[in-house]
């Protein structure tokens, strides 16, 4: 059973990651998006991990849902559905975590996630206030996975991950022409990041 979630996982993020992600919306690619994470929640579930990490990555799945459609209310649904994953992570982390964060890694991520005001913010329309909360959650992630543990830096690692590849898509929604040809780099890129993330904190957090 869990080699074939793994495969079914595996075989997905690489024909998304491959293929899909340059392809107009479809059942077809919105399944295989999905598929991806909501396989490595069911494997989390079956393999007997925290509740907290199988809800953060069954969230994210429908994130992807969502994200793989079209139309600002699919975007938004996608954006809460991360965010709730991320108040999953944060709960997480800071139950296997102990302490505070090391104090210039947490001041240059609130930094990072201050400048967002200057790069992002401006070009976010009527999304301004929901990004603005999905940045504050997703900061809050990274300073929890800052307080884990040795054993756990894969997790930590994943955090850094899932922080850069929401950069790079906050850098092709708002900042990008959708006729850039830099999409064709920033959407496998984001997606290895965003899958990569996944798996890494899934990993740690099994052992």
């Amino acid at each position: 059973m869990i080699g074939l979630l793994t495969s079914v996982s595996g075989v997905t993020a690489l024909l998304y990651g491959g293929w899909f992600c340059f392809r107009d919306p479809s059942l077809l690619r919105s399944a295989i998006k999905t598929g991806a994470i909501g396989a490595l929640a069911v494997l989390a579930s079956s393999h007997g991990a925290p509740v907290l990490l199988v809800c953060a990555l069954a969230l994210s799945a429908v994130g992807d849902l969502a994200l793989s459609r079209s139309g600002e209310r699919a975007f938004l649904v996608g954006l809460c559905s991360f965010a709730l994953a991320h108040v999953a992570y944060i709960a997480l982390f800071a139950g296997l975590g102990s302490g505070l964060p090391p104090l210039l890694p947490a001041i240059g991520l609130i930094l990072y996630a201050i400048a967002s005001e200057i790069w992002l913010a401006p070009h976010t329309g009527d999304m301004k206030w929901p990004v603005r909360v999905y940045v504050v959650l997703i900061t809050l992630m990274g300073l929890a996975a800052l307080t884990l543990p040795g054993g756990l830096n894969v997790a930590l690692i994943g955090a850094g991950a899932f922080i850069a590849s929401d950069t790079l898509l906050a850098v092709q929604l708002f900042r990008l022409d959708p006729a850039s040809p830099l999409h064709r780099i920033i959407s496998p890129a984001l997606w290895v990041l965003y899958y990569g993330a996944q798996g890494l904190i899934l990993w740690a957090v099994l052992g």
